[in-house]
């Protein structure tokens, strides 16, 4: 089970970065993201309830799950959409693999899991494997465009509060699981309050509820709805609550690949040196600090005091 949940996750969010920019365009960002929510909460709590498996649920708990919503399926994905107006979705999607090194350390600070020194030395090479995966961006420009090296260091700071505040929403749905909650009832409802937050932000900001009747962007609407968020939320975050949120994060070392691989096809991302070895560096410190056995690693480890 554990193996098929590990398939579903890399496979679905693995291509749901593609579906986000093709997300970008017409239609305002705050609206994309709502409409995302509002469908698969629309969907997901009644299918709950029709089947009489929604879970009893108490005052404290809701609480969490609106903190969850907020965190979760919402405002992580307005960053996420927002940068993915300036950098390519391959790279968000290599940003986001960032999660296992957020979770390691929100493991300590609301569980008392202590890291161990090989997070450290994980999060120095992936952070320079990040390094070298933008700075081909960074150091060249588009012609006529003064401001896109500024550009793309805002997209890769919403990109990284963004994934702060999915491994955030992580803490909280482990939360969830040590009180017997299961994912599902706690998706739907935190869906709910995602969807009823992002309603009052658009309210509060003036934004317009436009829609593009486009092939492209009704497809990939539906898909991050259904797929990429009721299917693929609920895959992950069940592996969050059976084997704990550190070694859930396994999964995102290995979608960037897809992602990457889609980025290049449907959005011409250059491969480049610097780019390939910044995506060894980041996949590599991502599976030391999850413990993945490799050539040469055993003995870092054992002189880390992980082995």
């Amino acid at each position: 089970m554990n193996a098929f949940l590990y398939l579903n996750t890399v496979l679905i969010w693995g291509t749901t970065w593609i579906a986000i920019h093709w997300q970008l365009g017409d239609v305002p960002v705050l609206a994309s993201v709502f409409y995302r929510f509002a469908i698969a909460a629309s969907l997901l709590l009644p299918l709950l309830y029709l089947s009489r498996k929604v879970q009893a649920t108490s005052r404290n708990d809701h609480g969490f799950m609106i903190l969850q919503g907020m965190c979760l399926f919402s405002m992580n994905f307005v960053c996420f959409y927002t940068a993915g107006l300036t950098i390519s979705s391959g790279l968000l999607s290599v940003i986001f693999s960032s999660a296992t090194l957020f979770n390691a350390f929100n493991s300590r600070l609301f569980w008392g899991e202590r890291p161990t020194p090989v997070v450290f030395i994980a999060g120095v090479i992936g952070v320079f494997g990040l390094g070298l995966m933008f700075w081909p961006e960074l150091s060249q420009p588009e012609p006529g465009r003064n401001d896109a090296g500024l550009a793309d260091l805002k997209g890769i700071g919403l990109g990284m509060l963004g994934t702060y505040l999915f491994s955030l929403g992580n803490m909280i749905s482990l939360r969830h699981s040590k009180n017997g909650l299961k994912p599902l009832t706690s998706n739907a409802y935190a869906m709910i309050y995602g969807t009823l937050f992002l309603a009052a932000l658009l309210a509060i900001t003036g934004t317009p509820l436009m829609w593009d009747n486009s092939p492209r962007y009704l497809g990939s609407l539906f898909y991050l709805a259904i797929v990429g968020t009721i299917i693929g939320f609920t895959a992950y975050l069940s592996l969050v609550g059976r084997i704990g949120a550190n070694k859930a994060a396994y999964a995102t070392v290995m979608f960037p690949v897809v992602a990457l691989s889609l980025s290049t096809v449907f959005e011409g991302y250059q491969w480049s040196l610097s780019s390939i070895t910044g995506l060894i560096l980041v996949l590599s410190g991502n599976a030391l600090i999850l413990g993945v056995r490799m050539p040469g690693w055993r003995l870092l480890q054992t002189a880390t005091g992980k082995g």
